[in-house]
């Protein structure tokens, strides 16, 4: 008797740590994807049908569980781009996988090295567009380009941008001190507020800003000016000064200073 309720036991135990386990890998996985904002809003949908079910608020909890009724088939069609990518890690062994983080000394030398690319561009006025990404994952638009998984260099970038070559057009994607993609294509912003005078690389810079995190380093070919665009914020006409401590201010997460002589333009 006490060795059949130990067994049930521990089949309890196990079963709920492989449960627990691979709960906890696909929060991984979301993590670093869009559909953490999609979770959090789910989360909240939730949590109002326990409210409305606990104060019998009829109306509310007939909505709510109708609109579950159809939440399976909406959740695999909202979902799709991170549940293909989860398929694909499981199937590259990639589910045990952890994220990576990116070390001080890292951050310190791409800053350096994006900041030497982009003072050489911007004199010369060779047109830019550099992706950082940050928590959002950005998989879907490194499928766009050429997959390169190189260290990041002022002069891999210099070579990227150069007129004429094959991926000048498009933006490079940096995912931690790597240059993952190049010749990648972004999203344009449709905000209304747009300065007229901007053109398609700020709107496309703008444009994954506001689906992202990201923080969107652009040069203009026309002007020369060198502009960081996060969260649809436009930093604009940086200084080399001011472009590198505001980088260092982004990538450490620290509030930033010292930019009043820039000229700040909100987007969206």
């Amino acid at each position: 008797m006490l060795s059949s309720v130990v067994k049930e036991y521990m089949s309890d135990l196990v079963d709920i740590l492989i449960v627990s386990f691979i709960f906890y890998q696909l929060l991984l996985l979301l993590r670093g994807t869009r559909a953490v904002q999609l979770v959090k809003g789910i989360s909240v949908v939730v949590l109002l049908w326990i409210i409305s079910r606990y104060f019998e608020l009829r109306t509310i909890t007939w909505l709510i569980e109708n609109l579950f009724s159809v939440g399976v088939i909406a959740i695999i069609v909202i979902f799709q781009p991170e549940i293909r990518r989860a398929l694909e890690q499981i199937g590259r062994g990639g589910f045990f996988s952890r994220h990576r983080v990116i070390r001080e000394e890292e951050v310190n030398k791409l800053v350096q090295e994006l900041a030497k690319a982009v003072q050489y561009l911007s004199s010369n006025k060779v047109g830019a567009l550099i992706v950082l990404e940050q928590r959002t994952g950005l998989f879907d638009y490194v499928r766009t380009g050429v997959v390169l998984n190189a260290d990041v260099s002022s002069e891999l970038i210099r070579t990227i941008f150069s007129t004429n070559t094959p991926l000048h057009d498009g933006a490079i994607i940096i995912q931690g001190a790597k240059v993952t993609a190049a010749g990648c294509f972004l999203p344009l912003s449709e905000s209304a507020r747009i300065s007229k005078a901007l053109g398609t690389r700020h709107r496309a810079g703008l444009g994954m800003s506001e689906i992202s995190d990201a923080i969107v380093i652009i040069v203009s070919e026309e002007t020369s000016a060198v502009s960081i665009a996060q969260n649809g914020i436009l930093e604009s006409n940086l200084s080399n000064e001011a472009f590198l401590s505001h980088l260092f201010q982004l990538l450490k997460q620290k509030p930033a200073e010292g930019l009043s002589k820039d000229r700040r333009e909100k987007n969206g």
